[in-house]
């Protein structure tokens, strides 16, 4: 194992990746922005080093001065969390160029599935279900009404590189098409520098379940079980759930199996996620795509297989053997996840501002991931998300049980926040019932 690790990121992922490196006995190195000095994180590393003003250009995207924070400190190993380089192939081959050791899957790995289009070539070619959809860049207008056609409507359109929902919107028309694909284009060239655009069908009534995967040196893919994300507000992340109240024993088998063959389609190394669109209508699946990194959403995995991903990743990397025996994964349950942005609970619109008041709850089966306490301040340089707030019970109704008493506990004061959208969430009739979909979100804040 290395005896250091410096970690390339901030916030409550910072503090996620140094709490399991201070567990093991590895020394640990953050990297902060001016306008993160006071944070958490950057206390509770062993050594801190400011590499740039407040702009991520500057800093967390400063792939040269988060290699120089790590030769300057001794640092033998470097995790990217997620977001900013975490799924910048050419960082990682910089960073194993520079003599250290990269905590995640190959520069290779992360080349073949970055591109969507690329991704769903190859997992057509490795036998994984895949939707109706372009296996081509769509070069202009003319080419994506002619490949709509061809696709039936409604359709959706989205960037073929990077995530977070950036760049996507529904067709459910020749003239929707029209009037979406300029946009997407210029917000796929504007947040990851390539214009490319695929189309795929666009299904109703969806659910948006993935797959935690852990690819191992031998070229073992494990499948470590699914999480439902379909509780969304701009096709980005609220909440969390595993198992996925939607995904019967049957096909769960059969999602698992069609996760684990995509990673090792590509020799997959690491904690990764194989994400899927199930068609609720059809009880079937279709690839999306994969995220070469460790989930937002991860905790959920770990609170209902007792497995430290973060170790893992970490042994994987080292090239040590993993800390559990594959064949007995427990202590089974179910677990939540409620991501706690500052936001307004209304429009979902950024809310900076002081923390006056920070006060996170505790008690049974309650996990808080946080990047933020008393006296900080939120800026508007970055994601607005405060803190995770996990849920573990024996079952579903107890998770939910838990959860809304540990949402009406949990006070921030300062910047607005979403809690009252997460209390109102959990008591909705249709999120309780458990039969719900990519749309909760529209129908709860019409």
């Amino acid at each position: 194992m290395f005896a250091s690790v410096l970690v390339a990121n901030r916030g409550e992922i910072a503090r996620r990746v140094l709490a399991t490196a201070r567990r093991m006995g590895i020394s640990s190195v953050a990297v902060y922005s001016d306008a993160d000095a006071d944070l958490p994180f950057v206390r509770e590393a062993d050594q801190a080093v400011l590499i740039g003003p407040a702009a991520p250009a500057a800093s967390y995207l400063n792939a040269e001065a988060i290699i120089a924070a790590a030769r300057s400190t001794g640092a033998q190993a470097v995790h990217p969390g997620y977001g900013f380089l975490a799924e910048n192939p050419e960082f990682a081959a910089s960073v194993q160029d520079a003599g250290l050791i990269w905590v995640g899957p190959s520069p290779e790995s992360m080349t073949q599935m970055g591109d969507k289009i690329n991704a769903r070539n190859l997992m057509e070619r490795a036998g994984v279900p895949v939707s109706a959809g372009t296996r081509e860049p769509v070069a202009d207008l003319a080419a994506a009404l002619a490949a709509a056609e061809q696709i039936g409507y409604p359709v959706m359109i989205k960037a073929s590189a990077g995530g977070g929902g950036i760049g996507m919107s529904a067709a459910a028309d020749p003239g929707q098409l029209t009037a979406g694909f300029e946009t997407a284009r210029t917000r796929a060239e504007r947040f990851f520098g390539n214009p490319a655009i695929l189309l795929e069908r666009y299904v109703e009534h969806a659910r948006h379940v993935e797959v935690q995967i852990l690819g191992l040196p031998d070229g073992t893919v494990l499948a470590l079980g699914e999480r439902d994300c379909s509780v969304q507000r701009r096709h980005q992340k609220v909440a969390e759930e595993t198992p996925s109240p939607g995904v019967s024993p049957q096909l769960r088998t059969r999602m698992l199996a069609a996760a684990a063959a995509a990673g090792e389609s590509v020799r997959y190394l690491g904690a990764g996620t194989v994400e899927f669109l199930l068609d609720v209508a059809a009880r079937d699946f279709s690839f999306l795509e994969m995220n070469t990194r460790l989930q937002v959403e991860h905790p959920v995995t770990e609170l209902v297989t007792g497995i430290d991903l973060v170790e893992q990743q970490f042994l994987i990397a080292a090239g040590e053997p993993i800390s559990f025996d594959p064949g007995h994964i427990g202590p089974a349950g179910h677990a939540l996840e409620l991501r706690i942005y500052a936001e307004d609970s209304r429009r979902f619109l950024p809310s900076p501002g002081l923390i006056e008041e920070w006060t996170e709850p505790s008690g049974p089966g309650v996990r808080v991931d946080s990047g933020y306490e008393t006296g900080n301040r939120v800026t508007p340089n970055y994601d607005p998300l405060l803190a995770k707030l996990c849920l573990h019970g024996a079952d579903r109704a107890q998770a939910l049980r838990r959860a809304a008493a540990a949402v009406a506990a949990f006070r921030v004061s300062g910047p607005k926040t979403n809690l009252q959208f997460h209390a109102e969430l959990l008591e909705s009739a249709e999120f309780r019932s458990g039969d719900y979909d990519t749309s909760i979100v529209s129908r709860l804040r019409p």
